[in-house]
């Protein structure tokens, strides 16, 4: 529309600033990223439990099981990890080199990680052989070598691949792959090069395997590439030495383990856009440097070390902002609000105008808080890295235009967002389907743990409803056990409240149904959902 395309070109007149703060405790690290002063993004490494993604593993396979054509495999963790078919390296015929052509509309289209390429295969249906079934490549006790491609989330063991690749600053290799990828933000001429450059440099140093150029490889000059292709070579090497050596005892073994989150944050991190990194630990400053010297030289003179007073984090409002992460509810700034919900299944975001009345009309209002919503939700996916299903109930609009200016807006939006994201068109009832790679614990799964109370529902049994129960189970007392002569009943103070007030009529009532006393006794060490019985 032209109201979308005039905000775009209007965007295009100012460049987005980005800075990196980076917390360093004793107990744990922590990376935010702030897109023109606003918290956008959050990482933390507790660590007692640090991430395993990218992790290399010699484990043992545990269980196959050939009806999931699925695996269990022990690396180590607390729960055995899983490995599909899917996610072994293919002993298929080869698979078309030809890069599937790129979505007209990438922001709805886009189910291509934009760090990687996916290939085409040469047919759109595939029989696979008895020999890439499940239980013909893999047997109980096996040792095998795998990579973690997803954390350990809740009940849910670590997810694996055979398929092993090795990043680097500007290149991810794939032992096993078979062709040169190309990120999908780089286009044109670039992209030509990049494949060009790359094919030449393989040929030079015999490299087997494939290779990936990532988003940071735009423009580098072919030297840069070729160190990276060195280093990562020299990595492999010492992959397959490392098994070679691990001890035919052991159960599994930690081949290879990803960087520290610090020096992660500058690898995978840094762009153009990045006008500064500030450390708060002189230590983890000093390392990074040299990292960053080596390997990001672009961002070496912008690194700086932090020796203020008060807490880095304090200063640029990022504590804050992550105590407002877990709330339900997020307020835009003209008056409407989010409302977010997680559960296990899904996360649903619904929009609602609340105060906002700003419009000339119902529906210019409806519209407004509509696309004001779209950058607050992109926001809060990244801050609080939600993942799997996400529903957007948007505020009904019965206009067609605007609902396409505001799925337009969403696009726009989620295209900062590095996690791979598909969104289905706005329904006739609002509604914005989609889904967000998940690949590590959200925001709330990392700082919280279920309501002691509650068990995680968000919300308890009222004290009237408690009472009610109570009344109930006198009367079971009362038919199931000989004659006590008194009751005594011993519940949270706002329950016992109630009945001393409100329900002082009907214990009375009770009383002479039963015909014994009722004592009531207060006790805060009970939640309002517990009570005790007491036979005298």
């Amino acid at each position: 529309s032209s109201r979308i395309t005039a905000t775009k070109n209007f965007k295009k007149l100012f460049t987005m600033t980005e800075e990196l703060l980076i917390n360093i405790s004793p107990s744990e690290s922590r990376v935010a990223v702030l897109e023109d002063g606003i918290l956008n993004e959050i990482f933390i490494e507790r660590h007692s439990k640090l991430g395993s993604v990218g992790n290399i593993y010699l484990g043992t396979v545990v269980r196959v099981l050939p009806g999931m054509q699925a695996a269990f495999i022990d690396i180590g963790q607390s729960r055995t990890a899983f490995l599909h078919v899917n996610d072994m390296q293919t002993l298929r015929p080869k698979l078309s080199a030809i890069e599937p052509p790129k979505p007209q509309n990438p922001a709805i289209d886009n189910t291509l990680d934009p760090d990687t390429t996916t290939l085409a295969m040469t047919t759109t249906t595939y029989q696979p052989p008895p020999s890439e079934l499940i239980e013909n490549r893999l047997y109980e006790g096996q040792r095998i070598l795998v990579q973690v491609i997803k954390d350990q989330l809740g009940s849910k063991g670590a997810r694996l691949t055979t398929d092993v690749s090795l990043p680097s600053r500007y290149l991810v290799y794939l032992p096993y792959g078979e062709h040169i990828g190309i990120s999908q933000r780089i286009d044109g001429d670039e992209r030509e090069r990049l494949k060009t450059q790359l094919g030449e440099l393989m040929h030079q140093v015999n490299l087997q395997g494939g290779l990936i150029a990532r988003t940071a490889a735009e423009n580098i000059p072919q030297s840069k590439l070729e160190e990276d292709i060195y280093y990562l070579l020299q990595l492999w090497r010492m992959v397959q030495a490392r098994r070679e050596q691990t001890p035919t005892h052991r159960r599994f073994e930690l081949i290879y383990q990803d960087l520290s989150l610090p020096l992660r944050a500058i690898r995978d991190l840094i762009g153009e856009q990045t006008e500064r990194v500030t450390v708060d630990n002189a230590r983890v400053f000093d390392a990074i440097r040299h990292f960053a010297k080596e390997f990001v030289p672009l961002i070496y003179p912008r690194i700086q070390l932090y020796e203020g007073e008060q807490a880095l984090f304090d200063v640029h409002r990022v504590e804050e902002d992550l105590k407002d992460a877990l709330n339900r509810r997020v307020n835009l700034k003209s008056g409407g609000y989010l409302i977010i919900d997680q559960t296990e299944a899904m996360t649903t975001i619904d929009v609602n105008t609340g105060s906002f009345v700003g419009g000339r009309s119902l529906e210019d209002t409806v519209y407004k808080t509509n696309l004001e919503a779209t950058h607050a939700i992109a926001r809060q996916l990244r801050l609080r890295n939600l993942g799997g299903i996400i529903i957007l109930d948007f505020i009904d609009m019965q206009e067609q235009q605007h609902r396409d200016d505001v799925l337009a807006s969403l696009q726009e939006q989620l295209k900062r967002d590095y996690a791979k994201t598909n969104i289905s068109e706005v329904s006739a009832l609002g509604l914005i389907e989609m889904t967000r790679k998940r690949t590590r614990e959200s925001l709330q799964q990392q700082l919280c743990e279920p309501c002691p109370t509650c068990g995680g529902k968000g919300f308890v049994k009222s004290a009237e409803t408690v009472c009610l129960e109570i009344f109930r189970e006198l009367m079971r007392c009362a038919r199931t056990y000989n004659a006590p002569k008194k009751f005594t009943v011993v519940a949270n103070s706002g329950v016992i409240d109630l009945l001393e007030t409100i329900e002082a009529d009907t214990v009375a009532e009770m009383e002479y149904l039963l015909g014994r006393p009722i004592n009531l006794e207060s006790d805060n060490r009970f939640n309002q959902e517990q009570y005790d019985i007491l036979l005298d």
